[in-house]
């Protein structure tokens, strides 16, 4: 499995519980090297093989060179988890500052689905591949439209839902099954990291269940649909969002 992104949040709660189910485990990440060493320990700690792989998932050549060490060190790819995402600076659409926008678009949007091009060019069955499954990590951002906040992000998450319909279909003869995940208010880093520490206070309230979710919630969403028990699902966008 590679886990792009994969050093916080969503991505390393996923690439843990994969080593515990059996998958070895490449953690891409940017820049934290210390935090994706971490999550390394923790998939060996549970007897897989795990390696971190640095890369920009918003540049053709580093996602390249990122499957190329992916196969030579854990071999062939049977999953891919096209999670990394960036958010911005909340504001409203009309203040926010165009080189961030873009920057968001570039990872979120460009990026992911370069990187899905590549995962369903080494997995599809008629290019030698063995066959495998893609997680797109999208939000219920593309439904909501984050307004107020980060609608740039939620027009960014919308095409992760275009691409998972599309791609699908396109692959579904070829081996590969094509999901994807939609988390709600998920307790990660992310909210400060958007400038509002305090965001899962203010809004949780506003989730039927009245609770935020965990990383861990959505990393069991993930494992479930790169499962054999998923095997007739494809092009699906499952929600896991406390019925927000």
């Amino acid at each position: 499995m590679l886990v792009t992104g994969g050093s916080r949040g969503i991505g390393a709660a996923t690439a843990r519980l994969a080593a515990k189910r059996g998958y070895d485990v490449a953690v891409n990440f940017t820049s934290n090297e210390a935090a994706a060493k971490q999550v390394i320990a923790d998939i060996e700690k549970a007897g897989a093989r795990g390696i971190a792989l640095r890369g920009d998932m918003a540049k053709h050549a580093e996602i390249g060179r990122v499957f190329d060490e992916t196969e030579q060190k854990l071999g062939k790819l049977s999953a891919l988890v096209n999670n990394a995402g960036i958010i911005g600076l909340a504001s409203k659409l009309a203040d926010a500052d165009p080189e961030m926008i873009a920057e968001v678009i570039g990872v979120n949007t460009t990026g992911a689905i370069l990187v899905a091009r590549e995962g369903v060019r080494r997995m599809s069955t008629a290019r030698g591949g063995n066959g495998g499954a893609i997680v797109n990590v999208g939000s219920m951002a593309s439904t909501l439209g984050a307004p107020g906040e980060y609608v740039w992000y939620a027009a960014s998450k919308g095409a992760i839902d275009t691409l998972t319909i599309g791609l699908s279909k396109e692959a579904a003869t070829e081996g590969v099954r094509v999901n994807a995940v939609a988390p709600g208010l998920i307790d990660t880093e992310i909210h400060a990291a958007g400038g509002q520490p305090d965001r899962i206070a203010r809004l949780k309230s506003m989730v039927p269940m009245g609770r935020e979710g965990s990383a861990e919630e959505v990393a069991e969403a993930i494992l479930y649909l790169l499962s054999d028990q998923a095997s007739y699902s494809t092009g699906t966008i499952l929600r896991v969002s406390g019925g927000r």
